[in-house]
């Protein structure tokens, strides 16, 4: 005999099958775990900028007020910048928007970011991860940063 309560289904040897509801909490017998959103689009940010080749994560608007931000004293990195998630009974989704250095293999930074972000989500989540869409916005060129260090000399004195 099996009887259902809520999201956790007893049988009737006395186990416990653990699912996920829509809040993407996690039931076990002893109470729930309720896993937010941003925690995920967090742990998938941070997984990105360690893939080497991701120079930035966000969109234009998105990595210019990041900029405005971290320029303000006191105030935080924002991980979760340039990341949005799905959050399902036991699965998520997760969109990234990227900013690639010139001269990586798009198609191995989007094969690495995918395994870096899959990996770091599912070990601290428990969540599976149905799909990790990967948008890039630009490619940034080492040679931007270089020609604002360089700047003309002072006409007055």
């Amino acid at each position: 005999m099996t009887t259902a309560t809520g999201s956790t289904t007893s049988t009737a040897n006395g186990t416990l099958d653990k699912t996920a509801d829509s809040s993407g909490a996690l039931v076990a017998s002893d109470g729930r775990t309720t896993i937010a959103d941003v925690v995920v689009s967090k742990i998938a940010g941070i997984a990105t900028r360690e893939v080497q080749g991701v120079h930035d994560v966000g969109g234009g608007a998105t990595r210019a007020i990041g900029a405005l931000r971290e320029r303000i004293p006191g105030a935080r990195v924002n991980h979760s910048q340039g990341v949005s998630v799905e959050v399902g009974e036991s699965q998520a989704a997760v969109d990234i928007d990227i900013v690639a250095d010139y001269g990586v293999s798009i198609a191995d930074l989007a094969t690495g970011i995918r395994r870096n972000v899959i990996d770091a989500v599912e070990r601290m989540t428990g969540l599976q991860v149905t799909e990790v869409n990967i948008t890039v916005h630009d490619v940034y060129l080492f040679e931007e940063e270089d020609t604002h260090d360089d700047a003309a000399p002072a006409r007055v004195r």
